[in-house]
C-alpha cells in the first residue's frame, strides 16, 4: 500500500464526521465535531477519531491516575464502557483483582447484552488479561448476563467526546450511557454514592457553559485525564432512574430487549 492510499483509508467521510447519531442535539453535535477535529489536527489521536469514543495518546497514564484514587483502591466491582481509551483501565481492574463489568458495544443484537470478567477465573481458564481487556476478546471469554442479574457497581466508568469540571458529559450521540446509568438506578445496582467517572484527554475537557446539563443527566464525579485527576463536586442530586418519555423510538427499536425491560421494571414499581 502507497503512503497516499494509506492517508486516503484514514480521511473520514462526510457521513462520518457528521456523527452516527447527529441530529439530536445541534449544540452537542458542534461540539463533538470540534473535539474529534482537534484531536485530530493535534495527532494525539490513535486509530480513527470520528463518530466514536475516540482513543488518544496517553490513556495508559490517565488509567495509572485513576487506579491512584480512594475510589479506585475502594472497588471491587468496576462497570467500564468497551471503547479503545478506556482498554488500560479494564486491563489495570484485571491485574488489581477488580471484577469488571463491560457491556456488549451498543448493547449488541439479540445476545444478554453484558460480560463479567472475572479475573481469577480468567486465570483459571489461561486467559491473558490483555486480551480479556479489549472489547473483543471479553465478548469471547467472558460469561453474558442481563442487566437484571448484573452484581452490585462500586465504580461506574464512563466514556466520553467532551466534559466539563462541573460534571457534564457528552458521548458520541447514542444515548448509550444515560440510559445505562438509568437502568442500573431502577434496578439497585448504583445508588447516590456511586461514583461515576471517566479517563479522557486534555483537550476533551471544555468549559462549562459549551455543555449545560439537563435535569435528566448523570453527572461525573470525576474526570481523570493524562495530566490532572479532576474532581467536580456536582452541585445537586443525581437524577433517579430512566425518565422513559425521553427514551427515543429508534432506542426502543435498536436495542433490542429495552421494552421487555421497560415492562419489568415499571411492573415492579407499580406492585
Amino acid at each position: 500500500m502507497t503512503h497516499s492510499t494509506m492517508q486516503s483509508t484514514l480521511v473520514a467521510t462526510e457521513a462520518e464526521k457528521s456523527g452516527r447519531w447527529a441530529g439530536r442535539n445541534a449544540d452537542k453535535d458542534r461540539l463533538r465535531q470540534e473535539i474529534w477535529q482537534a484531536l485530530e489536527d493535534s495527532g494525539m489521536n490513535v486509530g480513527p477519531v470520528w463518530s466514536r469514543i475516540s482513543n488518544w495518546v496517553g490513556a495508559d497514564v490517565a488509567a495509572k491516575r485513576l487506579s491512584q484514587l480512594g475510589i479506585w483502591s475502594a472497588a471491587q466491582v468496576v462497570k467500564c464502557n468497551p471503547d479503545p481509551p478506556q482498554i488500560p483501565v479494564r486491563l489495570r481492574a484485571l491485574y488489581d483483582g477488580k471484577t469488571v463489568l463491560m457491556p456488549v458495544p451498543e448493547f449488541g443484537t439479540g445476545d444478554l447484552p453484558w460480560v463479567l470478567l472475572d479475573p481469577k477465573e480468567l486465570e483459571r481458564q489461561g486467559v491473558q488479561f490483555e486480551l480479556a481487556a479489549t472489547s473483543v476478546g471479553a465478548v469471547q471469554v467472558g460469561p453474558k448476563l442481563s442487566f437484571e442479574d448484573l452484581p452490585e457497581i462500586d465504580l461506574a466508568v464512563c466514556g466520553c467526546v467532551a466534559v466539563t469540571r462541573a460534571g457534564g458529559r457528552t458521548g458520541k450521540g447514542g444515548g448509550f450511557a444515560d440510559l445505562e446509568l438509568g437502568l442500573f438506578r431502577d434496578l439497585g445496582k448504583i445508588d447516590a454514592g456511586t461514583p461515576i467517572v471517566t479517563t479522557v484527554h486534555s483537550s476533551m475537557v471544555v468549559e462549562d457553559a459549551r455543555l449545560p446539563v439537563m435535569e435528566h443527566d448523570s453527572l461525573l464525579n470525576w474526570i481523570v485525564t493524562e495530566e490532572e485527576a479532576i474532581e467536580t463536586r456536582p452541585k445537586g442530586p443525581q437524577p433517579g432512574g430512566v425518565n422513559w418519555d425521553l427514551v427515543l423510538p429508534e432506542q426502543f427499536e435498536s436495542i433490542w430487549f429495552l421494552k421487555e425491560l421497560k415492562d419489568k421494571i415499571l411492573a415492579a414499581k407499580a406492585s
